[in-house]
């Protein structure tokens, strides 16, 4: 084996690596073909074709996924790809060690990038064939058949394994992998089925999103609410708008009046923070508003013989007019008001102040909102944190979010995977914890944890994940297969949301695929 001859050649790989990124494709075809990229893991050295290598980077900022292969760091964006990181080490069963600054992820190309974490590069050679060896000739203490053969040093002293990349994967995917296409389609079907179910059972009841103002609880109905997004930094002002007016803000490609409803209901003023929630309320014809809350509570669902129509005595009052009806939750010690959006806002109105702020945009806000329906396809999210990664749902699998009670009732003789049961407007849910489901540690109960509850082929289960961030519409552009690691991941998690302007990569569940037909038949005698 001798190092490269073209000179020119290794010095431009040390060069790009130097710079965290190698492209062999930019080195001279005719010497790649016999050349090898060398690295270290653990005290074994190792090879892979340098044609199959992609390109080398720095260990890079990773999501976790649960109930993946152990070899898995994680996923990782690669410039808008989803880049599943896998650590030799674990592979091979060497000992653990901590990644520093000589840790690089070779990414290979394998249909798709995968990136394979080493200890640190060493070079790149060429090698004549009489130098490399068969596999079953190696006396070394790792499993030869994920090797193609060793590269023998001109002493005979030394040896270099050639790894067989494609193979590695594979086995660490464990045969799992299918055509984007059809873990799509499966995925989308599911969703479709789970929707057509959770339609039927809910025909007597209201989903509604709650949120706080001024210690008021008020609520819209679900289906208005288009998504819930933190406060910007910066918004546009209106001249001779109302006082309720703040201004407008850009989301999307298009504008979106921000109102407050403290000064719609003529509330105390309070200076606006991090906590302040807007929530994107849709008005027919494309037209939207975003209005701005003290915070946001919970997603109800809510039996329509507990919601009554506001008196007529008391729609008397602007504010009060406002109040469609008035939900009696916890008998009647609790009272949220449902707003009615059309009384809210006059869409000719905010069409006239949205124009008025972007003379230079011809399109009205309906308009803007119709190219954007047309030229990207969207998808609506809740989105929860579980430690540092956030997971997203379907919002129409959601039946609503509750908080976590101080201690929820253990029931002798249950199944152990069922954390408790919660007395919910009469009905017994059992409550499941998904740290636990996921093999997360635990954590102590506290204020930021919720229940979402899901009716999974007709139980209906509660799964205390650690907060609810927001809902989110999410293009589909944004929206791709995740690699199938495991085929329980894969039927769980079969889609990830890459949202690379925002650093933030979603791991998108499959709510039917929440419980197995076990533990759903498990959970019939407890419900």
């Amino acid at each position: 084996m001798s190092v490269v001859s073209e000179h020119e050649v290794a010095n431009a790989t040390y060069n790009a690596i130097a710079a965290n990124v190698v492209h062999p494709k930019d080195l001279e075809s005719d010497v790649v073909s016999r050349q090898f990229v060398i690295f270290h893991v653990g005290k074994e050295v190792f090879a892979v074709r340098l044609s199959a290598v992609q390109e080398i980077i720095r260990m890079p900022n990773l999501v976790k996924v649960p109930m993946s292969p152990p070899a898995l760091e994680g996923l990782a964006n690669l410039r808008g790809s989803v880049l599943p990181v896998l650590n030799l080490r674990e592979i091979f069963h060497f000992p653990v060690a901590l990644h520093d600054d000589s840790t690089r992820v070779v990414v290979l190309d394998h249909g798709r990038p995968v990136g394979l974490v080493v200890d640190r590069m060493a070079n790149v050679v060429t090698v004549d064939p009489d130098r490399i060896e068969a596999a079953s000739k190696i006396g070394a203490a790792i499993d030869t058949g994920l090797l193609t053969g060793m590269i023998k040093s001109e002493n005979g002293q030394s040896m270099v394994m050639i790894l067989d990349a494609a193979k590695t994967v594979e086995r660490e995917f464990r045969g799992v992998m299918q055509s984007a296409a059809e873990r799509l389609a499966q995925g989308a079907q599911e969703v479709r089925a789970e929707s057509k179910a959770s339609e039927q059972a809910v025909l007597d009841e209201d989903h509604l999103v709650s949120f706080e103002v001024a210690d008021q609880e008020y609520a819209f109905p679900i289906e208005r609410v288009e998504e819930i997004i933190q406060l910007p930094n910066q918004i546009t002002q209106l001249p001779n708008s109302h006082g309720h007016v703040l201004g407008v803000i850009t989301l999307r490609n298009r504008l979106l009046p921000l109102v407050s409803l403290r000064n719609m209901f003529c509330l105390p003023p309070v200076e606006m923070s991090e906590a302040n929630k807007v929530v994107v309320i849709s008005l027919g014809d494309g037209v939207s508003v975003g209005v701005v809350m003290d915070g946001v509570k919970e997603v109800l669902r809510v039996a329509r013989n507990i919601v009554d129509p506001m008196p007529a005595l008391l729609s008397q009052g602007q504010a009060m007019n406002d109040i469609e009806s008035i939900c009696r939750l916890q008998d009647g010690r609790r009272l949220v008001s449902v707003l009615s959006a059309e009384r809210m806002f006059k869409t000719e109105e905010l069409r006239k102040a949205v124009s008025d702020a972007d003379k230079d945009n011809e399109m009205s806000i309906a308009e803007t909102g119709n190219s954007v329906a047309e030229s990207e396809q969207e998808e609506q999210f809740v989105v929860f944190r579980l430690m540092e990664e956030e997971y997203g749902v379907p919002i129409e699998a959601v039946q609503e979010i509750v908080r976590v009670p101080d201690e929820l009732t253990r029931i002798p003789k249950t199944p152990g995977f069922i954390e408790g049961v919660v007395n919910l407007r009469g009905v017994v849910l059992p409550v499941l914890d998904q740290r636990s489901r996921f093999g997360l540690p635990g954590v102590d109960r506290n204020d930021g944890q919720r229940i979402m509850v899901f009716t999974i082929n007709g139980v209906r289960t509660g799964f205390i994940v650690d907060s609810v961030s927001e809902v989110m519409r999410i293009g589909l552009r944004h929206v791709g297969p995740a690699p199938a690691l495991s085929a329980r991941q894969q039927r769980l998690i079969n889609r990830v949301a890459n949202l690379e302007e925002q650093k933030r990569m979603i791991l998108l569940l499959e709510v039917a695929q929440l419980l197995n037909f076990n533990e759903l038949d498990e959970l019939k005698l407890v419900a």
